[in-house]
């Protein structure tokens, strides 16, 4: 099933797709999310050390989960709250995996925040994956945000991008470590997708290196993989 088709590089190892989810299809992939959140219910997340909530709200599908707690980041096999596996990710966006980044294993997480109005996320680099070759694959539902990208450095210089529900954003390469975050929701109420407003993230990240098979192809480096 193919579903994408126009490609926009951003910058080097950064590459936008707008509208790569049609409004059918955005519909089509929230019931099956939110299905999957009722095992698995968005919850507020802590900081390290200071244990100050953050403004989003978060659950995650995979086989790991990223979690924040005061203990520190780190990828978890169980929601912090209930104790239960996390839910599978959604076919779709595996389907979505495949077509934008298909030469690297398979997404291990797929982070979901859940941005209402007044929500943010500041500047911050995805670091905690051990897979650092693999590229975030990031989709958004709902209201329009200010996403903002830099470079590898805090304080370099960044750009800030407006995502609408289904655009979909790939950061690799020389990108990979952007810091980057969203400024605000800049749009509340552009969307009715979301039920009581706003905006959702979904990001996939691999988190573990996959292992070279003869011939090139790569394997799960997980057990069972």
């Amino acid at each position: 099933m193919a579903l994408l088709s126009r490609a926009l590089p951003v910058a080097p190892g950064i590459t936008l797709w707008p509208a790569a989810l049609a409004p059918e299809a955005q519909a089509v992939l929230l019931r099956d999310m939110l299905e999957r959140l009722e095992q698995a219910p968005f919850y507020r997340p802590t900081m390290p050390r200071t244990g100050k909530a953050f403004s989003v709200e978060q659950s995650n599908f995979g086989a790991l989960g990223w979690i924040s707690d005061q203990a520190g980041y780190r990828y978890e096999p169980c929601h912090p709250v209930t104790g239960l596996p996390w839910p599978a990710i959604p076919p779709l966006l595996l389907t979505l995996w495949d077509e934008a980044v298909g030469s690297h294993a398979k997404p291990e997480c797929c982070l979901v925040n859940l941005y209402r109005p007044g929500a943010r996320m500041g500047l911050h680099q995805d670091r905690d994956e051990a897979a650092l070759d693999a590229p975030v694959l990031s989709l958004s539902l709902g209201d329009d945000a200010l996403f903002r990208i830099g470079g590898t450095t805090r304080r370099g210089a960044s750009q800030s991008l407006r995502l609408k529900s289904g655009d979909l954003l790939a950061f690799g390469g020389p990108a990979r470590l952007a810091f980057h975050g969203v400024d605000r929701i800049i749009s509340a109420g552009s969307s009715r997708l979301i039920p009581g407003g706003g905006r959702l993230n979904l990001t996939l990240r691999r988190v573990t290196p996959a292992q070279e098979q003869p011939g090139g192809a790569k394997k799960d480096a997980r057990p069972g993989g």
